[in-house]
């Protein structure tokens, strides 16, 4: 398998980064089980001269741990690129693969964890060891003002990323918080399997927020 290579290779962790020895004694393990898969942290996908930024949580240990591109080979990506697609973001054609023709236009996808986390929860200390990668990848994305943020892990480590107060930003779906420079921060449930399954979040509920980020472009200073 070709893995993605990174848009913003200068800010991305070292592929054997020992920061968390939760998530390395994982990876490890992994490593041994499945030689071929990607099993490190995960790089950023998409462009980067990007006027829109997409937050994730961490890598799907079948999904993006697993292929090396975010939101690539589990149930969440098809949601979240057909609707990438039908706002005009995407070209070619998503098939599970980082050797598929699927390439982000105006968009770009960053984690808040760039290591696949025990059961999909990262710890605190994880979370906020991992904060300084998300933070260069956002300095290093000088035309993105619109962030979406998918889920609540992503959404309060963007706010504390792009300078906001976590006390006057609350997650909820659709919320929108403008930070201290006038970039805007909208907050959506994860397009994770669990919360498609349930019904938590619809197609029509996640299309809404990026509908939502396009009609909110014009009240930032993006270049357009």
């Amino acid at each position: 398998m070709n893995f993605a290579p990174s848009p913003l290779a200068a800010t991305e962790p070292p592929r054997d980064c020992p920061l968390c020895p939760r998530l390395v004694a994982l990876r490890d393990d992994l490593r041994a089980e499945h030689p071929e898969w990607w099993n490190a942290p995960v790089n950023a996908f998409g462009d980067p001269d990007a006027w829109l930024a997409i937050v994730g949580l961490a890598p799907g240990k079948h999904g993006a741990n697993r292929t090396g591109r975010p939101f690539t080979g589990d149930q969440s990506g098809p949601l979240l690129f057909d609707t990438l697609a039908a706002h005009g973001f995407v070209s070619g054609a998503y098939e599970s693969s980082p050797e598929d023709s699927l390439q982000l236009h105006g968009a770009i996808i960053i984690n808040a964890v760039k290591c696949l986390p025990p059961q999909n929860k990262p710890t605190p200390e994880e979370i906020h060891a991992c904060r300084p990668f998300l933070a260069g990848q956002v300095a290093d994305l000088p035309n993105a003002r619109v962030f979406v943020a998918l889920g609540q892990i992503a959404h309060q480590s963007a706010v504390k990323v792009l300078g906001g107060r976590l006390p006057k930003c609350r997650f909820g779906h659709l919320a929108e918080h403008r930070m201290p420079d006038g970039r805007i921060l909208i907050d959506s449930y994860h397009c994770s399997r669990y919360n498609q399954n349930t019904g938590r979040l619809t197609p029509e509920m996640f299309d809404a927020v990026f509908a939502r980020a396009v009609a909110l472009r014009g009240t930032t200073d993006a270049p357009r």
